[in-house]
């Protein structure tokens, strides 16, 4: 249960720091990026244990590093594919509100 623990917050800590290094960050909230890190990292967690990679010898990396690892890929997927998504939804408004 403690390699959980480290994964969460591992993941969210990458995603508090994507959120902060992307520079369309004023789009969309803070913890969206760290939340999707947690659930990533936490439900690959999960599996990779329920699979047995966990706790046997050279093995033991995968329920640490890989949830980690996906955890932070899936967070700075959700901040481009978000970023450039909701900056064209608000254009779009801004010129349907100015138009009036």
């Amino acid at each position: 249960m403690l390699s959980l623990t480290i994964v969460v917050l591992v993941t969210a800590a990458a995603g508090f720091i994507v959120w902060a290094n992307d520079r369309r960050h004023t789009r969309y909230g803070m913890g969206l990026p760290a939340g999707v890190a947690v659930a990533v990292g936490a439900l690959s967690w999960i599996i990779f244990i329920t699979a047995g990679f966990g706790y046997r010898p050279g093995l033991t990396w995968i329920p640490w590093i890989l949830p980690m690892a996906l955890g932070a890929a899936a967070a700075i997927g959700a901040v481009i594919y978000l970023g450039r998504v909701r900056e064209r939804h608000d254009i779009l408004r801004l010129t349907r509100a100015l138009k009036l």
